[in-house]
């Protein structure tokens, strides 16, 4: 009781200061003196054409996709349904208990008795279910970026960016698939049975075990640092402000409206992260599917009702993408843009999802990667194209943008492509926006606690003190945007990608280890039922 007290007494004294907006402009002033330069140099853009650059961490993040793609056979596709089927359950016996134990030399007389015995044996470590920790990294990354991102990428780039956009999610698949893995194999239990993981780790004991152990434990400290910063600024007011905005016209409301708005959203997400990441899941395995298909159906019904225009849009995203007609730097200046919509959107090779699939409960580290696989296709090669779509069905007498010209407000246009399809269909993408903001902060509370506690250590202390602290920014965000802060953690985010890439390049080989390990696992499952074996997730239902 005494620390809910503390929490909300925490939560609701500073922000009558920090919401007058001359003392918020001049923090946002003085803070941007001091951070201008490394955002710039995060964000440096080498030059392609005269025309078109891109930012060399972009760079870095595709270059590894294509590296891990081939480096792993193309487990992007052959690995997809795989992972529906852990998904669904298909091996959550083996995963729980172990191959050999249930499925090597053992009969079929003896399979029911075996049941008793698997719930007295020590199950495998872990918190969430496989579902639950894809929910929880899906609705991270899931957000504004497929909305307003989206419609500012095809301003810039024409229908031919959704092509190459597709291309870098499906690229992307393969490098979820390395990060989440090596998250659960190098992850850390404490004595509660909560788990510790995410780049920081498998960095540090990881890079030990390869002989770089000082090496690995700088770069594991700098990404904590990184990826806790990131957490309270793209995960926390970024969204925060967003929401409240949103929230604010749906009503033609005033400014005080955002106090209310962000004070409700502060308790909202603090009584959901004060939980942990068994509540964080439980929150996002419900409000993710809800979310993505109020979303998708909504898209869904404007391309049902514009569904006479779908193949002249795919004609214009085809053509687009191979001719790059009407945009500067054609067809080159069409990939990168469409190429850094993917990586920007699904974070593949950042390093944030890896600490969420960490919690995972299995034996094999290599299912969780194949399951976060999905991850990358469902945020981009799905709702960004869905959202590309809707965008270039009604965009064809170029009412709502002109391509080639970059717009600012993205969200504006996205909810313009859906009020010319249906009147007062914006009402619904609010909605979304507002649930894709709030579902981010909560899973990224997640990420900057496990940052946090790599730094100020695994005690109840730390945790109590970054969940107050990260509930009270989700007012501050609602009331002042402090632009430079959320550009500096912006950049804080994309510059996790240089110690994770250089780590995961570094421990392919591990990964190629866990992943023979897992489909031995799974070949001696099926050998066995194929003579004759029952699967023993059945019984275990049956009990």
């Amino acid at each position: 009781m005494k620390k809910l007290l503390i929490f909300f007494i925490c939560l609701l004294t500073p922000m009558f200061v920090l919401s007058q907006n001359s003392l918020a402009d001049k923090i946002d002033a003085g803070f941007r003196k001091y951070t201008t330069w490394f955002v710039d140099s995060i964000f440096y853009e080498i030059p392609i054409t005269e025309s078109f650059s891109v930012p060399w961490v972009v760079i870095i993040l595709i270059g590894g996709a294509i590296y891990f793609t081939l480096s792993f056979k193309l487990i992007n596709f052959t690995g997809f349904l795989s992972a529906i089927r852990i998904i669904r359950g298909d091996y959550e016996d083996i995963e729980n208990v172990g191959a050999e134990y249930l499925y090597k030399d053992v009969k079929v007389e003896d399979q029911p008795k075996m049941v008793e015995e698997i719930r007295k044996k020590k199950e495998a470590s872990g918190q969430v279910s496989h579902f639950q920790a894809l929910a929880t990294a899906v609705s991270a990354t899931v957000g504004l970026g497929n909305i307003a991102g989206v419609a500012i990428a095809i301003s810039i780039g024409g229908p031919g960016a959704t092509f190459w956009m597709i291309i870098g999610g499906l690229l992307g698949m393969a490098t979820k698939f390395v990060e989440c893995t090596l998250g659960v194999k190098y992850r850390e239990e404490d004595e509660q049975g909560r788990i510790y993981g995410g780049p920081m780790y498998y960095l540090k004991k990881g890079l030990a075990e390869k002989g770089f152990a000082k090496t690995g434990k700088i770069l594991g400290v700098i990404f904590a640092i990184l990826i806790t910063i990131g957490a309270f600024g793209i995960g926390n007011m970024f969204q925060a402000n967003q929401a409240s905005a949103q929230f604010t016209a749906l009503f033609n409301g005033s400014n005080s409206m955002s106090l209310w708005v962000g004070a409700a959203l502060a308790i909202l997400v603090g009584l959901v992260i004060i939980g942990g990441v068994k509540r964080i899941a439980g929150v996002t395995e419900k409000v993710v599917p809800f979310m993505a298909g109020i979303y998708v159906l909504s898209a869904l019904i404007i391309l049902g009702v514009n569904y006479q225009h779908i193949g002249s849009a795919v004609k214009m995203i085809f053509e687009g993408a191979f001719t790059g007609a009407g945009i500067a730097g054609g067809v080159v200046g069409v990939m990168i843009i469409g190429i850094r919509r993917s990586a920007f959107s699904n974070e593949a090779g950042v390093g944030s999802s890896p600490t969420a699939h960490a919690a995972v409960k299995t034996k094999y580290p290599a299912s969780e990667g194949i399951v976060a696989l999905l991850e990358p296709f469902i945020d981009t090669v799905v709702v960004c194209t869905i959202t590309a779509l809707i965008i270039i069905i009604t965009n064809f007498d170029a009412n709502i943008v002109e391509y080639g010209t970059e717009i600012s407000e993205g969200v504006q246009v996205t909810a313009k492509a859906f009020d010319s399809a249906i009147p007062h269909f914006s009402i619904i993408l609010t909605i979304a926006v507002i649930l894709f903001a709030i579902s981010t902060m909560i899973s990224w509370s997640y990420y900057g606690l496990q940052g946090w506690m790599f730094i100020f250590g695994k005690n109840d202390k730390a945790r109590l003190t970054y969940n107050i602290l990260f509930s009270i920014f989700v007012w501050i965000g609602s009331a002042v945007s402090l632009d430079a802060v959320i550009d500096f953690a912006d950049s804080m985010i994309f510059a996790m990608a240089v110690p994770n890439v250089i780590g995961i390049i570094l421990l392919t080989s591990v990964v190629k280890k866990e992943l023979k390990k897992y489909r031995e696992a799974m070949l001696l499952k099926h050998k066995a039922i194929a003579n004759g074996l029952k699967d023993m997730n059945e019984f275990i239902k049956e009990k």
